[in-house]
Formats: C-alpha cells, structure tokens, sequence
C-alpha cells in the first residue's frame, strides 16, 4: 500500500477505532458462540440419546445444556448483528475519507497525466477500486473471527486428545495454505476484469457522444463489433476470475467435511457423544476460518486496487497554498500592463496561446521568466494565486449537469441575484434564461445537453463575468455563435469593462469591434533544458 494511500486511511477519528475493535470482538464472540453451539448440541443429542438407551433418561441433566445452547444462540444472533454494523460503519468512514482525497487527486492531475487517464479508467478509481477497498476493510475483523473459531474448536477437539487436534490443525493448515494460492491468482483475474471494463466504459462513453457522426458514416454496425468484442473479452476475465473463486469456495466445504470426519474417527475411543461433540467442533472450527479466507482472498484481489489507488494520491501535486495578495500588474514577454488594459492574444493555430492562458491559471507547469504577477515570477506563485487574479473562460468550457443557478454559482458562491442577472445580460443570454421554464432554476443537463453550443458558450461567459478577479481570461469568446449575437456579445463585453475596470486579456480568430490596447503573440518555450530551475506549486 502506498504512503498516501496509508496515511489517508490511518486518518481515523476515536469513533472508528472504537467500531474496529468492536468488530473484532464481536467477531470472536460470533466464533465462539457458534463453535460452542454446534459443538455442545451434538454432544446433547447424543448423550441424551445414549442415556435413554441405557435407562437413565430420567437421571440426565437436560436443563443446563439445553439453557446454554440457548445462550449461545442467543449470543451468536446478537454479535453476529453488531459486527456486521461495527464494521461497515467504520468501513464506510474510512471510505468517506478515500473517495474524497481521490476525487481532489483527480481534479489536481497535472495535464498530461489527466490525458492519458481515460473516463474509464477515472470512474473506476472512484467506484470499483474503492469500493474494493470498502471490502477489505469491512472483511478485516475476518481474521480475528477465524482465530477465535479455530482456537476455540482445538480446544473442544482437545478432549477427544492429541492426535484429533493435530489432525484437525492439520486440515485447517492446508485450507488457509490452499485458499492462500488460490486467492494469489485472484489479483491477475481480478486486474484482468479491471483493465476490461476500463476499456469498455471508455468505449461506450466515446461511441455514444460520437453516435451523430456514427449514424451518418453509416459506422453503426462497427461500433456494436467494438462493444461486442470489449463485451465478449470482460465476460471471459470475468469468467476466469469467478472460476478461480469458485475453486475457493469448494475448498471450504471440502475441508469441513475431512476434518468433520478425521475428528469423528480419532474421538471413537472417548465415546459416542464425545466424538460427536468434537466432530461437529471441527466442522464448526473450520466454518469459522470462512471470514479469514473472505479477508485474505479480498485482501489479494484488492491490491491491484490499492496499488492503482495509491498511484493516483502519491502522483497528486501538493495541496493548494493558500492565495498570496498581490498587484494585478503584469508582465507578458516583457511587456508591462495593469488593468484596465485589453491585449488580444494573436498566433497561428497551434502558436500557443491557449497553452499559455492555461499557464496563467496555473493549469500548466509556468515557464520561469515568462510572465509576472504583481512583480513575481508566475512560476513562484501557488496556484491559488494566480486563479484569484483571473477570471477565465475556456475555450472548450465544461459545463456540470445541474441548474443555470448551479452553474453560475461556481463562479461566485454568494453572488447576489442582482450580480447573476447582470452577467446574464452582458453575456447576451438573460433573455434566454427568462424563457426557461423555471429561469435561474431550470435544469440544463449534463455539459449543458439541452442547449446549444452558443448557449452554453454565453453560459459560461456569464459565469466568468461573475468571479470577482481583476482580469477577464477568455479563448475565444464568440466561437459558435453567429455574427449578429457575437457582435452584441463584444459590445457588451465592452461596456462591462467600463463599468468594472478589469483588464482583458483576450484569444480570438474573429474579427473583433472591441478598442485595443496592443496584441501579444506567445514566444516558443524554451529548451527542456532551462526547465530545471522551474518551481511550480499547484
């Protein structure tokens, strides 16, 4: 397990500690109780019904047997229930602090990681993975149930003497050691299953946006072949890896079975009813290794899990510093200005500038000597910094599935409704928004589906007009929109950079009728070299 990984779920509070250790208690209860139970039971039934052979029915003891089978009952019914809710109650805190610390690790993946990091293989890290984790942790009182069960089995099978206790252990050796092996090829299956259906979701994720252009290249057959075959291959790994469990479970049954019967035969000297208490102790003893053997087997099949996990927390960058307060004077390529200065970001398709808009907001790794906030290399600057200067929209804005309001709010959290409106309107989408039919409230879908590409475009633009930041950042402002939308757009942009003095710094191919203060274009970055003496703090 890795260090992040460890750390984040040694984080406990006292709470979970407590419900750990009840689990193991009430683990080893559950153990005894049942042991005792079975155990106890065959030798009643036998003893009774020796002694009304010979006569002496009415000198047996029925009572105290009968009242401590009862107990135990009892005991085992209600342990068993408070292990299962310690457990997972503390299971489930943990996993309360992983999914977390995962979602900030992917949200924080520096970007060529994030590239090579399909959709796939994201949700896996937060669903399955974790929810592989949650296993093992609510399985980990297991292995104090099954030294509880065996423990108290041997001691029971002792009165049958030596040699049934050796046997006994014999066969409980070979268990653990046979669902040991088994369990080991669990994490190849396990991977397997894994590595398939990351690639599926992937799959059927890119088809189905892509299913427009599927539909008119006539490419549907094809693209059910894709997913047949991805489904075909996760249903062979799945196959292989429930083979592999399949053999575990039968192991079990098995070994119950032999010692049941090796215990039975090396008590017949000692009577009938001890050789019925301690064959029914053995079956019981070995029963109780079943939680180790789901702890052991899970614990394998989730350290595939763990290691992709803990990959993903220790690549995380160190957690954000807190905001440095600076002037909004900048420095581009040399080239001084402050607000409420407008410079176009010019270059060819693929000179860089949205590489460094990118940099700017700290998404990118900051090329030392490049540009300077408030006097300060950007490359020294935390992030925080650097998103607290700007106001930025994307060029390819991502929109979360929820309401106009949900997706305004993300720009500023206690905007008042006066503020929304008025980014609505210099947006050129307020009247849009007021033909909803729930207006601010109406839900827009996921990216923003039940509008166009315009729309969302103004969207997005208004949600930026709403963060309080001395620059506006924008990649091309008017892109999908047509030409008598996009010129109010600029016209409104103009005016609202009037009344709140910002500065500009804009990326645009469309002719704008928007007063200028100068262009810059990108400079190539420097040599790999020179990036040594780069710090970058995300």
């Amino acid at each position: 397990m890795s260090d992040a990984l460890a750390r984040v779920l040694a984080a406990r509070p006292r709470s979970e500690k407590q419900q750990v250790r009840r689990a193991a208690l009430y683990a080893a209860l559950v153990a005894v109780a049942s042991v005792a139970l079975l155990a106890l039971s065959g030798w009643f039934l036998t003893a009774a019904a020796l002694a009304a052979g010979a006569g002496t029915a009415l000198a047996f003891n029925y009572m105290l047997p009968s009242a401590a089978i009862r107990l135990f009952a009892i005991v085992r019914t209600g342990a068993r229930y408070g292990e299962r809710l310690a457990s997972h109650d503390a299971a489930l805190s943990a996993i309360a602090r992983v999914r977390p610390a995962l979602f900030a690790a992917l949200a924080a993946t520096p970007v060529a990681r994030a590239l090579s990091l399909s959709t796939g293989a994201a949700s896996t890290r937060l669903v399955q993975d974790a929810g592989a984790v949650e296993t093992a942790l609510v399985l980990r009182s297991g292995t104090v149930g099954g030294a509880a069960a065996i423990l108290s089995g041997l001691a029971l099978v002792a009165l049958a003497g030596p040699l049934a206790v050796l046997g006994v252990m014999g066969v409980a050796a070979l268990l653990m050691a046979v669902s040991w092996a088994l369990s080991r090829q669990l994490e190849d299956s396990g991977r397997a299953v894994l590595r398939e259906a990351e690639w599926l979701k992937a799959q059927t994720a890119a088809l189905v946006e892509g299913s427009a252009e599927l539909r008119c290249y006539a490419l549907e057959d094809w693209a059910v072949a894709r997913i047949v075959d991805g489904g075909t291959a996760l249903a062979a790994a799945q196959q292989r890896d429930s083979d592999v469990r399949a053999a575990i479970e039968v192991a079990s049954p098995v070994a119950i079975g032999v010692g049941a019967a090796l215990a039975l035969v090396l008590a017949a000297p000692h009577g009938a009813a001890i050789a019925a208490l301690a064959a029914l102790a053995a079956a019981m003893a070995l029963d109780g290794l079943a939680p180790a053997i789901r702890h052991v087997t899970q614990a394998h099949a989730a350290r595939a899990a763990y290691a992709r996990l803990g990959a993903l927390l220790d690549e995380a960058p160190p957690a954000t510093l807190p905001a440095v307060s600076l002037e909004p004077d900048l420095v581009l390529y040399g080239r001084a200005i402050a607000p409420p200065a407008r410079i176009a970001l010019r270059g060819v398709s693929g000179s860089g500038k949205t590489s460094l808009v990118e940099r700017l907001v700290g998404l990118r790794p900051a090329i030392a000597g490049e540009v300077s906030l408030g006097g300060v290399d950007i490359a020294l600057l935390p992030a925080s910094t650097l998103r607290a200067a700007f106001a930025w929209l994307p060029q390819d804005a991502a929109l979360l599935a929820g309401t106009v309001r949900d997706i305004l709010v993300l720009g500023r959290a206690d905007a008042p409704e006066a503020a929304v409106w008025e980014a609505l309107e210099d947006a050129a989408f307020a009247d849009r928004v007021r033909a909803m039919p729930h207006g601010l409230d109406s839900w827009i879908g996921d990216n923003g589906a039940s509008l166009s590409g315009g729309e969302r475009r103004r969207l997005a633009l208004a949600r930026a007009y709403l963060k309080p930041a001395p620059w506006l950042l924008l990649d091309e402002p008017t892109e999908g929109l047509d030409t008598a939308t996009a010129q109010t757009v600029i016209a409104r942009l103009d005016d609202r950079l009037r009344r709140h003095g910002q500065g500009l710094l804009i990326v645009s191919h469309a002719p704008l009728a928007l007063v200028l203060d100068g262009e810059i274009t990108p400079a190539s970055p420097p040599a790999a070299a020179d990036h040594h003496s780069v710090l970058f703090v995300a």
